[in-house]
């Protein structure tokens, strides 16, 4: 009977810490190693040996007084992908369907703020940079545990009349069209992200497990952008299938965990 191993500790953080590094996380240097033994709950040891794989590999320079930096350029960002890379659908019945999954699993909030944007927001929401929005972050379950991590970014004068409160109550897409917002089109993109200590801890998996990443512009109806959202599933509870035809129609299905679906057309 053939039996998977374990990838060793030092390997799941070096992994991490090459996905980090190749996104450009560290251009202002790493974290120390006391830092990296507490985000990962390992010994000295452990954060040495995974340091000194990515030196190995000239991914770091490692000096004594000066720390850690990064040897890298910052390589575009998945959600930084040209449009043409990206899938673009009606949203056609979305809104039904999302809320009916939402309504049959449960959600925690973990923040909502109302902050400047950041210029990667502010490009993807057509917004001048530091104009304010909400960024919410959110873990969804079902009843086998949890599904998912979704960060939400909404200018702020669409989502002045909701918070905390009711993104706990209510998938988010709801609460835009209670604002008055009609849901157009969306742009989105599908890639694999390895998880970080702190998104192993949410979703209940161990560190440097694949998940899968979502990116998911939605526009109104006139093809302005309301929302951007940066979503980390769990792929043995999320499947996403899509039937293209060749009028350029797309009618795709996602399934959550075991009993729970929603159709995309």
């Amino acid at each position: 009977m053939n039996s998977v191993m374990p990838l060793p500790k030092y390997h799941q953080i070096y992994l991490v810490l090459r996905e980090q590094l190749h996104e450009g996380k560290f251009a202002q240097g790493l974290p120390g190693e006391l830092a990296l033994m507490q985000q990962f709950s390992v010994a000295r040891v452990t954060v040495r040996r995974a340091l000194s794989q990515l030196a190995q590999e000239g991914l770091i320079s490692r000096e004594p007084g000066r720390g850690t930096r990064s040897l890298l350029q910052r390589t575009a960002h998945a959600s930084e992908a040209p449009p043409h890379k990206s899938q673009q659908a009606q949203l056609t019945g979305l809104l039904e369907n999302l809320v009916s999954m939402g309504l049959r699993t449960s959600v925690k909030v973990l923040s909502v703020q109302r902050l400047a944007s950041p210029h990667e927001v502010a490009m993807a929401l057509q917004l001048e940079d530091g104009e304010w929005v909400q960024k919410a972050e959110r873990v969804r379950y079902t009843k086998e545990g949890p599904l998912s991590h979704i960060t939400t970014w909404v200018p702020e004068r669409i989502a002045r009349g909701f918070g905390r409160k009711e993104l706990a109550q209510k998938p988010i897409l709801m609460l835009l069209e209670e604002s008055g917002v009609k849901v157009g089109r969306a742009q989105q993109s599908i890639s694999a992200k390895l998880a970080d200590a702190q998104m192993a801890r949410h979703l209940d998996v161990a560190v440097g497990s694949a998940l899968l990443a979502v990116h998911r512009l939605i526009y109104d109806a006139d093809d302005k952008p309301i929302q951007w959202l940066h979503g980390l599933y769990r792929p043995d509870r999320y499947e996403y299938q899509m039937q293209l035809s060749r009028v350029g129609s797309i009618d795709a299905k996602v399934w959550v965990s075991k009993e729970l679906s929603a159709n995309f057309h």
